[in-house]
């Protein structure tokens, strides 16, 4: 099917693809505490208000399953999640290629923050850190992240 503009039915499915896979990938690389955070920072009044905004997008594959999401804001690209167990099909590849896609027809750059986990996905696709990040959690655990930046060619 592909990808689509998610609608405020779809809020479920974005909440728990977004759980899902920072419960399935993220304890590989951070401490509880971060985990949390990540899962805080991903609330359902963000989930809700990128929807209402329309700023957020699902995959969808041909058997109907909602299987990946991410929202745009301006040049920012944020909450890209695959489920765990559709992970190196491709399918964020393709969400990623579609933001950026959108985001290239009015900016000269894109911006996105960079868990552990997608690191090396990004640097591989063009990206370089611009910014190293780093807080302390409620149960005092850190979680570290880089913003990174991309330069939109043509522009």
């Amino acid at each position: 099917m592909g990808i689509i503009k998610a609608s405020a039915g779809d809020f479920e499915f974005v909440k728990s693809i977004t759980q899902d896979t920072i419960n399935g990938i993220y304890p590989k690389y951070y401490p509880s505490g971060a985990v949390q955070f990540f899962l805080q920072h991903h609330s359902d009044e963000n989930i809700r208000d990128d929807i209402e905004n329309g700023r957020t997008f699902l995959y969808v594959d041909d058997e109907r399953n909602r299987i990946g999401t991410v929202s745009i804001k301006e040049n920012d690209i944020g909450r890209l999640f695959v489920l765990p167990e559709y992970q190196g099909q491709g399918y964020g590849g393709e969400l990623l290629a579609f933001a950026e896609d959108i985001i290239s027809r009015t900016y000269d750059e894109i911006i996105l923050d960079s868990s552990l986990a997608a690191k090396s996905i990004y640097l591989n696709r063009g990206y370089r850190e611009i910014a190293f990040n780093k807080v302390k959690t409620d149960n005092g655990d850190y979680l570290c992240w880089d913003i990174m930046s991309k330069k939109v060619k043509g522009k």
